[in-house]
């Protein structure tokens, strides 16, 4: 191959990004072996969390960053599953809102860390208007999880890389189960539904496991063609959206790239006068044929892509395994396993991960250590 086309190589032994990229699988696994006993959650594991949420109509979340991302895609699932009203604020801009509006019995914190100086500023914020708190964190005995009412633990394991990885999956499960536990106990899903969800989420982990040599080597052929890029613009629906954000967030942490995220039908909107020679987009385009609203989002997806394809514009696009459609009018398309539309997020989140591990890489930039960033912001 020439060089501008040869495909770009990672070392899990070298790149501890690349190496807790595929720790995801076992993160997943143990967190679920946390909260999930067999095809029910685990009455223990939930208690502390129920009597937090007993009689709440409203949930606030708070985070920062890629536990923003995480907290958007939980404010849909829940919201869907239960009824419950979810906002999710900046963890940082949440103390300063006028104490009328932002008035829950509940409040949510996540961090990585558990020491995410906003993050804990909002916990105590929320503690001192007479909220119950709860947070979901991935470090036992941290500051979040002493002073929160209730902690939900992510089994992720030490997270090295700046960039966050299997933190970000595991607050995702533990996001979805938390949807699965209110649904119940508001009576909008049955016992056989929960218990038909946890069967297939507990598939995810190898699921990941047996895509991520094949993501990991189409990733690597794919990059080459975006080395010209100098700004990206990121797009998904619904639960999607979120996951745009983050696949945008990582380009920028590890390549330096400037990087945007849109609700899909937004693009219309403005962000379409930027695409161009220098400017890609990435398209969130998965499906699950077997739920209509998720179809119906699909298929004004792959409009959008038929009429970029008509402009020329680069695009790379994470679809279904056996969506042959995408392929008719997409070139650089990598395919996840089909799986339910509340878990396709699971799944698209890693190869957004290489994409920007092999953008970096690519630079010749430190993929482990980029400037300017901490793995834990612990002062404002």
């Amino acid at each position: 191959m020439s060089e501008s086309t040869a495909a770009v190589t990672g070392d899990p032994r070298t790149h501890v990004t690349l190496s807790e990229i595929y720790e995801q699988p076992r993160a997943i696994t143990d967190t679920l072996a946390a909260y999930v006993s067999g095809n029910i959650l685990n009455t223990e594991a939930w208690a502390g969390v129920r009597s937090v949420l007993r009689g709440s109509d409203r949930l606030i979340v708070a985070a920062s960053g890629t536990s923003r991302h995480a907290g958007l895609v939980g404010e849909i699932m829940i919201e869907e599953a239960s009824g419950v009203a979810v906002d999710v604020e900046y963890a940082s801009e949440y103390p300063y809102r006028r104490y009328d509006t932002l008035q829950a019995p509940s409040v949510l914190v996540l961090s990585q860390s558990g020491e995410t100086a906003d993050t804990l500023l909002a916990l105590r914020e929320a503690t001192s208007r007479g909220a119950r708190t709860i947070s979901i964190t991935n470090v036992e005995g941290s500051t979040m999880a002493r002073e929160a009412d209730a902690t939900l633990l992510t089994r992720a394991g030490k997270e090295v890389a700046i960039a966050a990885t299997k933190s970000f999956t595991t607050q995702l499960v533990l996001l979805h189960l938390l949807s699965l536990l209110l649904g119940r106990e508001r009576g909008r899903l049955s016992a056989p539904e929960v218990a038909e969800d946890l069967q297939q989420l507990a598939t995810i982990p190898s699921i990941i496991a047996g895509s991520l040599p094949g993501w990991e080597q189409r990733m690597s052929e794919i990059v080459p063609s975006f080395a010209a890029a100098e700004a990206f613009l990121f797009l998904g629906r619904a639960l999607h959206y979120p996951i745009a954000r983050e696949g945008a967030l990582k380009l920028k942490e590890v390549s330096y790239i400037h990087a945007e995220a849109y609700p899909t039908g937004e693009l219309k909107h403005g962000p379409n006068a930027l695409l161009g020679e220098g400017a890609p987009i990435v398209v969130l385009a998965t499906r699950d044929e077997a739920d209509p609203s998720s179809m119906l989002r699909y298929r004004r997806s792959l409009q959008l892509l038929e009429e970029i394809a008509r402009q020329r514009i680069n695009a790379l696009v994470i679809a279904t395994e056996g969506d042959t459609e995408i392929e008719a009018v997409a070139t650089n398309v990598v395919f996840v396993p089909r799986t339910t539309e509340a878990l396709l997020p699971l799944l698209e989140v890693i190869p957004l991960q290489l994409f920007a591990y092999f953008m970096s890489l690519q630079k010749g930039l430190d993929v482990d250590r980029p400037r300017n960033l901490v793995k834990a912001v612990t002062t404002e």
